[in-house]
């Protein structure tokens, strides 16, 4: 007879434990750690998924080209309609968040974000995204992976992510993600007739404690004492936050970030994302996209005007992708259809405002209609790894060296 190792049934386990309103894993240890233990910074980075493959060219609009007109003559943005930022580029009309943070020198905008060899299903790239492994893939997310350098022993509420399900991103080797979706109802899942069984939490044992030689149930009572803890915490957080910031009415998560930040918890990764594939537009593009912007922009500009209220502006940044963007030329249904290359955003205080990168030719393509990248993704993440985070940390992360981009002082 074989036996199973406990580190695979603390893998089985994990992926099996839920909450209500979304997908709880719970950290291993109750109650939160003190700001700053084990790990090397107090900064926090945020980062934002626009899901379903956003138009870059649509959303920062290169104006003066030509091209660009020639490939859209029904959906393009007019000129006199776009935020001008220079004599090139302005941004699409719905995105008056990120023109006040591009006018107070707090938005970086890169271009030309992609990888070699793309792949046009959303399912796939996002993979490649979520684990920084182009063309391969990984068991664990770039987020995870940067979490278990950061504290290499497992600390509780080390990575946040909001949403109905955990993305890969955030999947770690040494970290448990703390996620939900609903913070009023933040709880462990199951079925009526199981309730009480979940509630029932056995208490702490000493090291000679008979209990404390079976793993597996000493692991399940940690979970359970942990996942009590955190949701306790979660929801205690959020029914103190207040404020007076207008985050806009869009279906986006910020101020559940922001009311953890409040709170005190020592989480320095986030992730929030926008669902159901929103940006995936193939079909009658320009309202729903300018919508779609608005929301997008003016959640994340109230974020960052709510945690400098807070005292945090000096150390949160907020990191904007998307799986792939959209073809350069319109379809025939007034959208467009999945892409390559497209632009990526960093924004906050410490942020040097401005562009960075090379726009990619619109008269130059690849497969006919598809823009060649010309900054890989990864360069991005790295920048946020090692310029914000601080770590020199982005190699091991990302698996290979990525130049990082001049974004921070």
């Amino acid at each position: 007879m074989t036996s199973t190792k406990p580190s695979n049934r603390r893998q089985f386990l994990r992926s099996n434990l839920a909450a209500a309103g979304g997908l709880l894993f719970a950290p291993l240890f109750p109650g939160p750690a003190k700001a700053g233990e084990n790990r090397k910074t107090d900064r926090i980075l945020v980062v934002v998924e626009l899901s379903g493959g956003n138009d870059g060219l649509n959303t920062v609009v290169p104006y003066t080209n030509d091209a660009y007109y020639n490939h859209r003559p029904n959906i393009a943005i007019k000129a006199q309609d776009v935020l001008k930022l220079d004599d090139r580029f302005g941004l699409n009309p719905g995105m008056l968040g990120f023109e006040r943070l591009w006018n107070t020198g707090e938005l970086a905008i890169v271009h030309g974000c992609g990888y070699d060899k793309p792949s046009f299903s959303h399912f796939t790239s996002m993979a490649y995204w979520h684990t920084a492994s182009p063309n391969s893939g990984d068991e664990f997310g770039w987020l995870g992976r940067l979490a278990d350098i950061m504290a290499p022993q497992p600390m509780a509420n080390m990575i946040i992510n909001i949403g109905s399900t955990q993305s890969l991103a955030v999947n770690s080797r040494v970290h448990t993600p703390v996620v939900f979706d609903n913070p009023e109802r933040f709880q462990r899942n199951g079925f009526m007739q199981q309730r009480a069984v979940l509630d029932a939490v056995a208490p702490e044992v000493s090291e000679t404690s008979a209990q404390f030689e079976n793993p597996t149930r000493r692991y399940l009572n940690d979970v359970a004492r942990s996942a009590r803890s955190t949701s306790a915490l979660v929801r205690r957080a959020w029914a103190e936050y207040k404020t007076p910031i207008d985050y806009g009415i869009g279906p986006i998560d910020l101020p559940k970030v922001a009311a953890c930040i409040a709170h005190g918890l020592p989480t320095p990764l986030y992730h929030v994302s926008f669902r159901n594939n929103a940006f995936d537009t193939h079909v009658q593009q320009p309202a729903l996209h300018r919508r779609l912007l608005s929301y997008a922009c003016d959640g994340i500009h109230g974020f960052l005007r709510d945690v400098d209220r807070l005292g945090f502006g000096d150390r949160v940044v907020v990191l904007v992708y998307s799986e792939f963007g959209r073809r350069v030329p319109e379809n025939a249904n007034l959208g467009t259809d999945h892409g390559s290359a497209n632009v990526m955003f960093l924004a906050g205080k410490r942020i040097k405002g401005g562009h960075y990168g090379t726009p990619p030719s619109l008269t130059e393509l690849t497969d006919g209609d598809n823009l060649i990248h010309t900054v890989d993704f990864r360069r991005v993440y790295g920048t946020a790894i090692d310029g914000w985070l601080q770590q020199n940390a982005s190699a091991q992360v990302l698996k290979g060296q990525f130049q990082p981009l001049p974004v921070f002082a």
